[in-house]
């Protein structure tokens, strides 16, 4: 999850096109971030899809191998709880920076 994130924001401009304009416009780096974490939290979603089709077959005996069901399960588990983690540095982030006086 967080390499297709990584893979998907756009790189920050270098120094020397700092001072020229912008490669992309303020409303097409919103979109592109938009569409990021629209994908990301589509692979989290699907993780947990995942995790809920194995497990019900597991139930119902459709399939037999625990360690595969548990290793999806903790996938699951592990990329909700990165994806919790990174709204919540995100919510800190937007505070610090709407608290800043310019």
């Amino acid at each position: 999850m967080i390499q297709s994130i990584g893979n998907q924001i756009p790189q920050a401009p270098v120094s020397s096109q700092l001072d020229s304009k912008p490669a992309i416009s303020i409303g097409e780096a919103q979109g592109k971030f938009a569409a990021a974490l629209k994908n990301a939290i589509n692979d989290v979603n699907q993780a947990q899809i995942a995790s809920d089709q194995k497990t019900e077959a597991l139930a119902n005996g459709k399939i037999d191998d625990l360690h595969d069901v548990m290793i999806t399960a903790q996938k699951a588990s592990i990329t909700l709880e990165t994806t919790v983690q990174v709204q919540k540095k995100v919510v800190d982030a937007y505070k610090e920076v709407m608290s800043m006086q310019v």
